[in-house]
Protein backbone atom coordinates (compact mmCIF):
# COMPACT_ATOMS: atom_id res chain seq x y z
CA UNK A 1 0.00 0.00 0.00
CA UNK A 2 1.29 3.10 -0.81
CA UNK A 3 0.45 5.12 2.25
CA UNK A 4 2.59 2.29 4.13
CA UNK A 5 5.30 4.21 2.67
CA UNK A 6 4.69 7.38 4.59
CA UNK A 7 2.79 6.33 7.33
CA UNK A 8 4.10 3.20 9.26
CA UNK A 9 5.64 4.23 11.82
CA UNK A 10 9.31 2.35 12.30
CA UNK A 11 11.96 2.96 14.45
CA UNK A 12 13.95 4.95 12.07
CA UNK A 13 11.34 7.25 11.31
CA UNK A 14 10.65 7.52 14.96
CA UNK A 15 14.08 9.28 15.33
CA UNK A 16 13.24 11.33 12.09
CA UNK A 17 10.14 12.91 14.24
CA UNK A 18 11.97 13.30 17.50
CA UNK A 19 15.09 15.53 15.09
CA UNK A 20 12.76 17.11 13.03
CA UNK A 21 10.95 18.21 16.27
CA UNK A 22 14.18 19.34 18.35
CA UNK A 23 15.42 21.56 14.34
CA UNK A 24 12.28 23.04 14.29
CA UNK A 25 12.09 24.04 17.64
CA UNK A 26 16.13 25.19 17.78
CA UNK A 27 15.38 26.81 14.05
CA UNK A 28 12.45 29.06 15.59
CA UNK A 29 14.37 29.83 18.85
CA UNK A 30 17.56 30.97 16.57
CA UNK A 31 15.56 32.54 14.42
CA UNK A 32 13.77 34.83 17.04
CA UNK A 33 17.27 35.73 18.63
CA UNK A 34 18.80 36.42 14.92
CA UNK A 35 16.15 39.12 13.99
CA UNK A 36 15.21 40.17 17.96
CA UNK A 37 15.35 43.51 17.18
CA UNK A 38 12.71 43.48 14.27
CA UNK A 39 10.57 41.19 16.60
CA UNK A 40 10.55 43.56 19.74
CA UNK A 41 9.71 46.10 17.21
CA UNK A 42 6.72 44.76 15.94
CA UNK A 43 5.62 42.96 18.80
CA UNK A 44 5.72 39.87 16.93
CA UNK A 45 7.14 36.05 16.66
CA UNK A 46 8.44 33.47 14.05
CA UNK A 47 5.14 31.58 13.60
CA UNK A 48 6.75 29.21 10.67
CA UNK A 49 8.92 27.21 12.72
CA UNK A 50 6.99 27.41 15.93
CA UNK A 51 3.75 25.85 13.84
CA UNK A 52 5.90 23.03 12.57
CA UNK A 53 6.74 21.82 16.06
CA UNK A 54 4.09 22.42 17.90
CA UNK A 55 1.26 21.47 15.33
CA UNK A 56 2.59 19.74 11.92
CA UNK A 57 5.38 17.47 13.85
CA UNK A 58 2.83 16.07 16.38
CA UNK A 59 -0.24 15.29 13.97
CA UNK A 60 2.20 13.50 11.76
CA UNK A 61 2.70 11.50 14.84
CA UNK A 62 -0.40 11.11 16.35
CA UNK A 63 -1.76 10.06 12.59
CA UNK A 64 0.93 8.25 11.65
CA UNK A 65 0.56 6.39 15.38
CA UNK A 66 -3.07 5.69 14.58
CA UNK A 67 -2.51 3.86 10.80
CA UNK A 68 0.40 1.93 12.31
CA UNK A 69 -2.06 0.51 15.05
CA UNK A 70 -4.79 -0.09 12.77
CA UNK A 71 -2.69 -1.60 10.01
CA UNK A 72 -0.28 -4.08 12.46
CA UNK A 73 -3.99 -5.16 13.91
CA UNK A 74 -6.34 -5.51 10.95
CA UNK A 75 -6.80 -8.19 8.79
CA UNK A 76 -4.58 -7.98 5.42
Amino acid sequence: MKADKYLLLTFKRLLWIIGAWIAAVFLHNAIYALFYSFFSETNGDEPVFFIIAVVVIPLYFVISLIYTVFRKFSKH
